[in-house]
């Protein structure tokens, strides 16, 4: 299932059912794309470093609707930077949502990526970033449900840390795990 789509697939049709139960349409109009850095185990396979955050391991790089639901998911390693790692992860984005318009970020995606997501997409790529000499906490618009998202991802052990010996199995993880969360919401009994 893994190697041939089925759980993207699976992702895809639970997440229009809960779309739909919200009054809202198939496709986004709206996506929010960032990135969690996450350990390995010694199980091995790709992995890097990601200066930053300090971590050896991988990144889940994830687009997200305005509810919270993957729309794709790409894990590589963590010593990728996050505007070069959001492009495989976009490309899967290319005639799959005809209302997508807008995806938002935040200020680590500056550096071209904006001007390649309008050609490769038609794409508005829109950073939010803190205000200016704003110090303290703030959560910022529409930000917060991607990081919402990572955190129930988080809830999963086997998402606790990379345990997978390959990055296609990271990925279906992901979408495993976003299947039972949309299960249980659409049937909460």
């Amino acid at each position: 299932w893994r190697n041939n789509g089925t759980w993207s697939s699976i992702n895809d049709t639970l997440r229009t059912q809960v779309r739909h139960r919200d009054g809202r349409p198939k496709s986004p109009s709206m996506g929010i794309i960032d990135s969690q850095s996450v350990k390995t185990t010694e199980r091995g396979g790709p992995h890097g470093k990601d200066a930053h955050k300090k971590v050896n391991g991988r990144k889940r790089h994830l687009v997200v609707d305005t509810l919270g639901m993957v729309v794709a998911a790409v894990v590589h390693s963590a010593g990728i930077q996050d505007r070069d790692g959001a492009k495989p992860l976009l490309k899967k984005l290319v005639g799959r949502f005809p209302r997508l318009k807008k995806i938002l970020a935040d200020g680590i995606y500056n550096g071209g990526i904006a001007e390649w997501a309008k050609e490769l997409g038609g794409w508005i790529f829109e950073l939010v970033v803190r205000p200016e000499g704003e110090k303290k906490f703030k959560v910022l618009k529409w930000r917060w449900v991607v990081e919402r998202t990572f955190a129930w991802l988080g809830r999963y052990r086997r998402l606790s840390k990379d345990y997978e010996g390959s990055e296609e199995s990271s990925e279906s993880w992901i979408y495993l795990a976003m299947t039972h969360l949309m299960l249980r919401r659409l049937d909460p009994a």
